[in-house]
């Protein structure tokens, strides 16, 4: 990511890396000399691990309006970092923008997939690339070269996205996310979007060359998060709380547990996917009791 940071036509000011690791090899890195990259590097050990609160303490630290953040696995294309910059100037009211990350793009959904999307969105769109639906099921932006530059969106990744720092929410992440954060990238920007603009970069690009890691590899509890993190973004967020939403959102966690079983693998994973799921119901349950029960103590106090 360095290296290929090097060579862009505009560098940030400042890189803030917030180290969870168990090494060194990152502090060597960083306090090392890289050939052409004039970003001053800040070195921070991670108070806590985890994508959002990394993330969180990283913002924290920035001194700039301006925020890029960056994973550690991508590489830039050339130009990406101006044609974001240039992109977030077009327009006052863009409280963000992304990246095209050229190997995950957005497919045309088939039949099946678009007869899902159909009913979770309430109606049919001629193209679902870069939206949120239903139950929040983000879907990627399409790489379309008969789509302009900038091409407005309803959510951002966190893989390479820079924010205006005055559009970020303080706290930048709610408490739930922890560890891993599935979709923490989803709540942070549709909470933007909720006063800010949003749009893709087109012709800004990196390749996201993610590896397997043990973190990735619990099947059970990444089924469980997913599960937890969509209903909270569901409910609190999007504010999608009625029984409809509910029934949207099992015909999601069907859908996605029903769909890979195709694959011997998908088989072998089930019954981990399942104990997962199953986890999840009853951490939701769970809160909305304590929720109940909050509301209900509220009612009181205000009743007396």
């Amino acid at each position: 990511m360095f290296e290929s940071l090097a060579l862009q036509s505009a560098q940030p000011a400042e890189l803030l890396v917030v180290d969870a690791s168990t090494g060194d090899e990152t502090q060597r890195l960083c306090d090392g000399h890289i050939a052409g990259l004039s970003s001053r590097i800040r070195y921070h050990r991670a108070h806590e691990t985890g994508a959002a609160v990394q993330r969180d303490q990283g913002v924290k630290l920035a001194t700039e309006d301006v925020v890029l953040f960056l994973d550690d696995d991508i590489i830039f294309e050339a130009q990406c970092v101006e044609r974001l910059w240039n992109a977030l100037q077009s327009d006052s009211r863009l409280g963000g923008v992304n990246a095209m990350i050229t190997n995950q793009r957005y497919l045309a959904p088939g039949r099946l997939s678009r007869s899902l999307f159909r009913v979770l969105n309430g109606r049919d769109e001629p193209s679902y690339a870069g939206k949120c639906i239903g139950p929040a099921l983000n879907i990627l932006p399409e790489d379309d070269p008969k789509l302009p530059e900038i091409t407005p969106v309803e959510w951002l990744n966190t893989t390479c996205t820079m924010y205006r720092r005055n559009a970020l929410p303080v706290p930048l992440f709610p408490k739930l996310f922890t560890g891993y954060s599935l979709m923490e990238d989803l709540a942070l920007s549709l909470t933007v979007a909720q006063k800010w603009k949003l749009a893709n970069a087109r012709t800004a690009r990196i390749f996201h060359d993610s590896q397997p890691a043990d973190y990735k590899s619990d099947q059970s509890k990444l089924a469980e998060m997913e599960l937890v993190n969509r209903h909270f973004i569901m409910t609190r967020i999007l504010s999608r709380n009625r029984t409809r939403d509910y029934a949207k959102l099992g015909l999601l966690e069907v859908f996605g547990i029903v769909t890979p079983l195709v694959s011997a693998s998908a088989w072998r994973t089930l019954p981990a996917v399942l104990a997962g799921k199953v986890r999840g119901i009853r951490s939701i349950a769970q809160r909305r009791g304590r929720d109940s029960v909050i509301a209900d103590n509220g009612n009181q106090v205000m009743s007396a």
